[in-house]
């Protein structure tokens, strides 16, 4: 699958489940708390510097983001978690949404991964433990990708992929990918992903 990143688009902010795409295309979802990265993952992996909106103010969009990829496939940039400030009905709003992308998805069926992000520094927290655990029990395919990496030395991020390869709430064998966005590091292989579960 051969993929132009130069003919994107944001096909649509829903915020709620009815608003959600129904154009019949492989759609590839990213999960992970509030400031772990998602926007500059897929704003690098599209070659863009504002594609995907990069919050200051962690944890305050709650859309579901549709950006169609040479109407080829579907990023789908799920809303961030975990972020404390939320007020009660923020956090149902959230809860409603991401719940609705997972069973009120007209084209569930076509979702081929999710790329589930971790702060590389950090590692998985509880919240990020729920959402591998919800992933394992449908068995929705997932690949962890382990951001802000730039930020580690040497021996930091040994330990780190230590602790994800070994970490019991993943899959045996579930692909880790080190990635950052100031260096492009894992980039490629994020795409060689994609497109592996879109074929």
């Amino acid at each position: 699958m051969k993929i132009n990143t130069n003919n994107v688009s944001l096909k649509i902010s829903a915020g709620v489940p009815s608003q959600f795409v129904r154009t019949p295309l492989p759609q590839i979802a990213f999960s992970g708390r509030s400031n772990v990265g998602k926007s500059s993952l897929i704003n690098t992996l599209l070659n863009r510097k504002s594609m995907a909106r990069v919050s200051a103010s962690p944890g305050k969009t709650i859309t579901v983001n549709f950006y169609d990829v040479d109407s080829r496939l579907y990023l789908v940039d799920l809303p961030g978690y975990g972020y404390a400030k939320r007020t009660f009905e923020d956090k149902k709003k959230w809860s409603m949404l991401v719940d609705g992308y997972f069973t009120n998805n007209p084209n569930i069926d076509l979702l081929k991964l999710v790329v589930q992000l971790v702060d590389s520094r950090i590692g998985l927290t509880k919240d990020d433990r729920d959402m591998v655990s919800f992933l394992n029990e449908t068995e929705i395919p997932y690949i962890i990708v382990a951001t802000k990496t730039d930020k580690l030395n040497k021996t930091e991020r040994e330990k780190a992929v230590k602790s994800l390869i070994t970490d019991s709430s993943l899959l045996p064998g579930t692909q880790i990918i080190l990635f950052s966005s100031e260096s492009n590091e894992g980039k490629n292989d994020v795409w060689d992903a994609i497109i592996k579960y879109c074929e």
